[in-house]
């Protein structure tokens, strides 16, 4: 198969799909929205307006469907030439703060020839029938790693007790300050680290380095960091948000809570354990080889639909 991608950014859950899906036999061509983006500096409506007729130019490559990446990119996708169109929403679209790309993303999810979710808490967000499809994990990257050697690697001090905050405090959502209460609520002498502009191949020894990975989001479809560190074997101290249960889900030294007390407490329990967790034993199904063939299904099933009967 041939299928167009547009998207508003190469994040790395996006690059590993499209990865996925050359290793499975798709023939996979990237569109990115012109310009630079940042969460304090977005693209421009000139931006969108250079993208438009990248889009229709590109449809007419005789792609079998065009695979819509992030809600903003749903109107180009459906702009364009080529059919038929399949959309997967990343859940800040939905789920965010923008109330006209909430309304849009729904829009266009109604539209679309095939919604795919990465979130089951993401169908809540949209009044139509979707595929459940989890983003993948690296699994080769996101391993266990010894925590002197990792704390070696990235310059902590072998001996004191750390939780990591795996997000740039500054984004509102993640909910810094209530991190750092639960941590002074906690019983503990443990160092709160927080994690900002580090690469992707990076993260695993941030996260092998780490006690403790604590996550107090407001709202989340994800996030993958969890399923990062589940699969390096972390314990994880989470709210309730996004795929955090269904990823932890009777997973030994991970908690997923509800008030700050619980998250206190929970983090009391994983610092006390001084264990990891075997949360990666839950990880196979989420690999790279069974998300390419499971988007791969769902390309086929589509395409399939579209064709009429002579």
């Amino acid at each position: 198969m041939r299928v167009l991608h547009l998207t508003t950014g190469r994040r790395s859950f996006f690059e590993q799909q499209v990865a996925a899906l050359r290793d499975s036999g798709v023939d996979c061509t990237v569109l990115e929205v012109p310009g630079d983006y940042a969460a304090d500096d977005p693209r421009s409506v000139v931006d969108y307006l250079r993208y438009y007729p990248q889009v229709v130019n590109g449809g007419l490559g005789g792609y079998d469907l065009v695979h819509a990446n992030n809600g903003l990119t749903v109107p180009f996708a459906l702009a364009q030439p080529t059919g038929p169109v399949v959309a997967t929403f990343w859940g800040s679209d939905l789920m965010g703060e923008r109330g006209w790309l909430g309304r849009l993303s729904r829009f266009g999810a109604s539209m679309v020839d095939r919604v795919i979710l990465p979130s089951e808490r993401l169908s809540a967000y949209v009044d139509c029938p979707y595929t459940h499809v989890p983003f993948p994990v690296d699994t080769e990257l996101f391993r266990p790693i010894d925590r002197a050697t990792a704390r070696t690697h990235v310059g902590w001090d072998p001996d004191e007790s750390v939780v990591l905050f795996p997000y740039d405090p500054d984004r509102p959502e993640k909910d810094y300050e209530r991190a750092r209460n639960v941590v002074a609520a906690a019983d503990t002498d443990a160092k709160l680290r927080t994690l900002t502009g580090k690469s992707h191949a990076e993260m695993p020894y941030y996260l092998n380095a780490s006690d403790a990975v604590l996550v107090t989001s407001k709202r989340e479809s994800g996030p993958m960091v969890v399923r990062e560190a589940a699969a390096c074997n972390v314990p994880v101290v989470s709210t309730d948000v996004g795929f955090v249960a269904e990823t932890l889900a009777d997973v030994n030294h991970s908690f997923v809570c509800r008030s700050d007390l619980e998250l206190a407490g929970a983090l009391e329990h994983v610092l006390d354990a001084a264990q990891r967790s075997a949360a990666r034993d839950r990880v196979p199904e989420l690999g790279p080889d069974q998300f390419g063939r499971r988007l791969q299904r769902v390309y086929r099933s589509v395409a399939e639909e579209a064709v009429v009967p002579a």
